[in-house]
Parts: structure tokens; C-alpha cells; sequence
């Protein structure tokens, strides 16, 4: 059934189906249809950065930006669910066309830019919600604030969310937003990690709640990079790492004739690098921090995968358009039966 739904989305300019299919979803869980079509997954508890999740496959940012469906989505049975990216201020983004499909690669190439309609009317959503589960929010900075100043819109919506979430990821590595990738290397990158993790230990105890905070990285790094990105990581004491964010590069796509397209690249071309990346750290972390793997995940024997190359927890995105909301649960059952 999801596949015909699919190719009848797939008709339809590519925001517009991304728009139609999220209310048809929170149409169905307001009819409480999607428990009908979508049976939830086994059980399959885990703890990690000291948060109890019911499953390890979540969705991951970009699918639900705002806010605005967080309850259809923990209807589908995620083990936690992850909005944003959210910036201060509201912003439109880039200017359209701005996302596209390559059905035969399984993949989307994406220069969204971070629209989003601000962190306060994330928060209004967050308190609107009704169903319980692990919410992470995922935030980012302002196009027009220049990177040297990045870290006051970071604090700005750490302030702002961190009563409402349950964890925090830090983008630091879309593609899309001019020089944000810069702020994974070197001394900017320390500082950066230093700033946010004296704020956390004030919001800390403001709150008297300790809220992990992760951080996103990309996956066009080299090998040495990954481990001095991990180290970083660990001696700033932040709490997980997801890896990994869209990539830049189109080797698997060159005949494709989006393939000139600027953005970032997800789906299943990004499967063999993003699995290599999280091979990479689990290797060179050695379990002091957990990996969220992200990236390519259209099967659950990719999510098999993944927690095999030393992930903690999975979440998926392009997957979710391809393969639908069966995939979470056929995830979860894979990896059930992997333990």
C-alpha cells in the first residue's frame, strides 16, 4: 500500500509531497488509523546517554522541522523522535527549487538552508504535544550570523529549549548553510564545545535536570580527522556523537541529472560511508561515546548494520520517504532478533 501512496506523492512537486505527507499522517493519527496500518514494534529497551528508549531506531532532523507532527511520529512506533534543526529567528531558507528526488538512486539532494519558522514557535509545539516519548531538538544558527559569532545563536536556543527537550543536538555540519563546517575543526571547534558545555552545566543545575548534549558531524572527513573530531568530544565531556549529517560528494550519483545540484546528498548512496564513519569512531572511542547512526538507512538489514558497526542508536530519514513507516518497525524486529 505505501509503495502506490508513494508513487502517487512522488507526481507532486517535491515540497509539496513532503507537505502532504505529513498532514495525511497527522490526519490518520488523529483518526487513530496508524496504529491500524502500522502495528507497533517489539520491544526492544536500551539506555543510553542515561535516557531510557524504548527502541534504538528514531527519526532523525530535517523531517519535522517545526515541531508540528511530533505526535503522528511517535505514533509510528519510534523509539525517540528529533525536530529541527530550529535557528533563534524564523528564516525562509534558501530560495526554491530546493530539494530533489532521485527515485533510482533511492536518494534526495537537499539545500533546504535551515528554514524554520524560529525557536519560539518550536517550544509552543513541543508544549502542545500529547504523547510521551524521547524528544530530542535539534538546533543550528541564523544565515546572516557570521560564524565567528555562531556559538551566541547556539546558547540563545539552548536557553530556549532546554526545558523542553530531552536531548540537544548541535548542527554543526549541514552543507548548506555558508561556513557552518568550519566549526568541526580546530581551535574553533574546542571553543565552541567549551562554551556549550559550561552552559549545559548552568542549565543544569537551573533546572535541576541534566539534558545530554550531542553533536552532528559530516561525513567528508577523513579518517584522522573523524578521531581528532572524537577526541574533542570526549575531553569536552559531551555526551554523544551523531554521525552522520548529508554529503557533498556525488561519486554514486554522477548520471543522475540532479547531479550538479549544490546540497547535501542523504539516502542509500550515503549507506557505505556514514556505516565507514561510524566504524571509524566506534573503533577509535572504544564505548566512551555513544553514536547515533544516521544516514542511508532504507532497510533494516541497513539498520542492522549500522549497530553493528558499533552504533548505540539508528535513526532514519530518506528511508522513511522510500521504504515508509513500515521500515521502523521491520528496524526494530531486525535488530531484536540480531541481540
Amino acid at each position: 500500500m505505501y509503495a502506490l501512496l508513494r508513487n502517487i506523492l512522488f507526481l507532486l512537486p517535491t515540497e509539496t509531497s513532503h507537505d502532504v505527507a505529513l498532514k495525511s499522517l497527522a490526519c490518520a493519527q488523529h483518526l487513530k488509523l496508524l496504529a491500524l496500518f502500522n502495528p507497533a514494534p517489539p520491544p526492544c529497551p536500551l539506555t543510553v546517554m542515561g535516557l531510557e528508549f524504548p527502541n534504538p531506531v528514531g527519526l532523525a532532523a530535517g523531517l519535522d522541522k517545526n515541531g508540528d507532527y511530533i505526535d503522528p511520529m511517535m505514533a509510528l512506533g519510534f523509539g525517540f523522535v528529533e525536530i529541527g534543526t530550529v535557528t533563534p529567528r524564523p528564516q525562509p531558507g534558501n530560495p526554491e527549487p530546493r530539494l530533489f528526488r532521485l527515485p533510482r538512486h533511492r536518494a534526495i539532494i537537499n539545500r533546504m538552508g535551515f528554514n524554520n519558522l524560529g525557536v519560539d514557535h518550536l517550544i509552543e509545539q513541543v508544549d502542545r504535544r500529547q504523547r510521551k516519548g524521547v524528544l530530542g531538538i535539534n538546533i543550528g544558527k541564523n544565515f546572516d550570523t557570521p560564524v565567528e559569532r555562531a556559538a551566541e545563536d547556539y546558547l540563545m536556543c539552548m536557553d530556549k529549549v532546554y526545558a523542553h527537550a530531552d536531548y540537544i543536538t548541535v548542527n554543526i555540519s549541514s552543507p548548506n548553510t555558508p561556513g557552518l563546517r568550519s566549526l568541526q575543526f580546530g581551535d574553533e571547534f574546542g571553543e565552541l564545545l567549551s562554551t556549550l558545555k559550561a552552559r549545559q552545566q548552568v542549565l543544569a543545575e537551573q533546572h535541576d535536570r541534566y539534558v545530554p548534549l550531542a553533536v552532528k558531524i559530516a561525513p567528508d572527513m577523513s579518517d584522522d580527522e573523524l578521531k581528532q573530531v572524537g577526541d574533542l568530544l570526549l575531553s569536552h565531556g559531551i555526551d554523544g556523537v551523531i554521525a552522520t549529517n548529508t554529503t557533498v560528494s556525488r561519486e554514486a550519483v554522477t548520471d543522475s541529472p540532479f547531479a550538479k545540484e549544490a546540497g547535501g546528498l542523504s539516502g542509500a548512496p550515503l549507506r557505505e560511508r556514514s556505516t565507514q564513519v561510524v566504524h571509524t569512531l566506534a573503533n577509535h572511542l572504544a564505548g566512551e561515546l555513544p553514536i547515533i547512526a544516521v544516514g542511508g538507512i532504507l532497510s533494516a538489514a541497513d539498520a542492522v548494520e549500522k549497530m553493528q558497526a558499533g552504533a548505540a542508536l539508528v535513526q532514519i530519514y530518506t528511508g522513511f520517504i522510500y521504504s515508509g513507516p513500515s521500515l521502523v518497525r521491520k528496524s526494530v524486529r531486525a535488530i531484536v532478533d540480531r541481540r
